[in-house]
């Protein structure tokens, strides 16, 4: 199994036009003397995507994240991957999932949760990983919450304390949240691997190596792991089918180029009253998502499961 190509993009809130954009990439880098087989979407936008492109297999994070970790440390036994919304812990034993935990309601625990700082800071998340390994006397940043943590910043601000032991005192705080909600009650041994996007703070992986006392390690393409196991499961389901007669539900590149309708509503299934997006093309609705749970993300696409 060899990686032909991949791209790594922000959704900056618009999942639609980030995947459109995603397959103009693709097929601007990838060789011509291929052909797409089989198409794979996983992560949390994965039914969205799985309608746009044509998925012939839509798989959820724990396994895709699982496998691709396995494939790249086959006596992995614990994978930690922090994204930019969301964080989840996936323990393994003898090469099987035997626990697993997500957040995906609280943003202290993800790439969001640092991002917003910078940003409150006038900075890039480049410039705050930089600046937080330099850090030489860390200060202690409430991290539990990120009102709470903003405040705490501001306060230490105040007290003169250097912006460097600040950035990194947050860097801190990130990982006791992760380990203190999504880490609670699971047995973390090494080897150890990082996955997803905040993987690429190195003062992140300083202070997860620091607060485990072993060594985190964290794989090349770290950032699309989720992707790269759904790419590998895909190629399974292929070579079990072995069918030359059987065509892939991909919709081609041309969808880059597709005008979808989106539009929104409230849920009422609960009390949370969630906002739902929905997506459709000419009249019939696509897709569904944007609530807590999954409810309205779980569309009926023939032969997608």
């Amino acid at each position: 199994n060899q990686l032909i190509t991949h791209c790594y993009l922000s959704t900056q809130g618009k999942p639609i036009e980030t995947v459109q954009q995603g397959l103009t990439q693709i097929r601007q880098q990838m060789p011509d003397a291929y052909d797409v087989a089989g198409v794979a979407t996983t992560g949390s936008a994965r039914y969205l995507a799985g309608v746009i492109v044509g998925a012939d297999l839509v798989k959820n994070e724990i396994t895709s994240h699982a496998v691709a970790a396995l494939s790249y440390l086959p006596d992995v036994q614990t994978i930690i991957e922090i994204g930019g919304q969301d964080s989840k812990i996936i323990i393994i034993r003898n090469g099987v999932v035997t626990d697993f935990g997500m957040n995906s309601v609280c943003a202290a625990g993800t790439g969001s949760f640092l991002d917003h700082q910078a940003l409150r800071l006038n900075m890039k998340i480049e410039e705050l990983s930089n600046r937080a390994t330099h850090s030489q006397t860390p200060v202690r940043i409430a991290g539990r919450c990120t009102v709470f943590a903003e405040s705490d910043m501001i306060h230490k601000q105040q007290m003169g304390h250097k912006t460097d032991d600040i950035l990194y005192g947050l860097c801190q705080a990130l990982v006791r949240n992760y380990l203190n909600n999504v880490g609670l009650g699971k047995e973390i041994k090494p080897p150890i691997i990082f996955q997803g996007g905040v993987a690429f703070n190195q003062a992140i992986i300083k202070a997860f190596q620091e607060e485990l006392k072993t060594e985190v390690i964290v794989p090349k393409h770290h950032e699309i792991m989720g992707a790269i196991g759904a790419a590998l499961l895909i190629h399974e389901k292929l070579e079990i089918i072995d069918d030359v007669n059987i065509k892939s539900k991909f919709k081609g590149f041309g969808v880059s180029q597709t005008k979808y309708n989106a539009s929104s509503f409230a849920c009422k299934s609960c009390p949370n009253l969630c906002e739902i997006a929905q997506l459709s093309l000419d009249g019939k609705v696509l897709a569904r998502w944007g609530g807590r749970c999954d409810l309205w993300e779980r569309v009926e696409t023939e032969g997608v499961k």
